[in-house]
């Protein structure tokens, strides 16, 4: 059975008072949620991925590194309104992915980190929000250049 299926009276009052899907609370932090998950044996949380998948995964992702518990990636603006436009692209995806990046500015300089909270590391869900950034990129630059 997975997390997914599992009926909204089941989720913790909080989740249900704020208004998060069950995906987001599976990636949320609330842990009473992740407790009633593992009591009633949901599994939807990928593990933790070992330092050298994510290494291996990371070389197909140009620019991407691990640093600690996260994956990052810094990316430069010619003007800080550049970099506002890119931060609002990322958030579409990441609501898309309903997976969010943790994000620092400073002023034309945008770093991505992005860890799977509730695990506290690195799992597939990370590396799939980083390739949808990815591909959301390619197509921004596709359409730059036609």
């Amino acid at each position: 059975m997975t997390w997914r299926r599992l009926s909204s009276p089941a989720k913790c009052l909080v989740c249900v008072v704020r208004g998060l899907t069950l995906t987001e609370v599976v990636k949320s932090r609330c842990h009473f949620a992740k407790l009633i998950a593992e009591r009633l044996g949901f599994d939807d949380v990928p593990p933790l991925l070992k330092k050298a998948e994510i290494r291996s995964r990371l070389k197909h992702l140009q620019g991407w590194k691990q640093d600690g518990d996260f994956i990052t990636k810094t990316f430069e603006f010619k003007r800080f309104m550049d970099g506002v436009s890119f931060i609002n692209a990322v958030a579409k995806v990441a609501e898309e992915q309903e997976h969010h990046p943790d994000i620092h500015v400073r002023y034309t300089t945008i770093t991505l980190s992005v860890q799977t909270h509730s695990e506290g590391g690195v799992t597939e869900w990370d590396l799939e929000l980083a390739e949808a950034i990815e591909a959301m990129l390619g197509k921004k630059q596709h359409r730059h250049a036609a």
